[in-house]
């Protein structure tokens, strides 16, 4: 599988996991992005585990493990977000 398509589901895994801490007047935009593949996938699902680290006043951190549908550990993902207030 393409890293890059793999990268994207963490991404809005951990864009999801943010959204449940957010109030009504805030919203959230990807400033940074980091993975580290750790082994190569080509059939089966993948399963996209993404956490909050942190939100503070203007910054939200989270990570995400993504792993096979064997429970391969596939990639691991940390992003910074910026805090949008309405």
């Amino acid at each position: 599988m393409q890293g890059g398509l793999i990268v994207a589901l963490a991404d809005e895994a951990i864009a999801h996991a943010m959204m449940t801490q957010l109030g009504p007047e805030e919203g959230l935009t990807t400033i940074e992005l980091k993975s580290n593949f750790l082994a190569g996938v080509n059939n089966g699902e993948l399963i996209a585990d993404a956490t909050v680290f942190k939100k503070g006043q203007s910054l939200v951190i989270g990570d995400c493990l993504v792993t096979d549908n064997n429970g391969k550990n596939i990639c691991r993902v940390s992003a910074t977000f910026l805090l949008l207030k309405k």
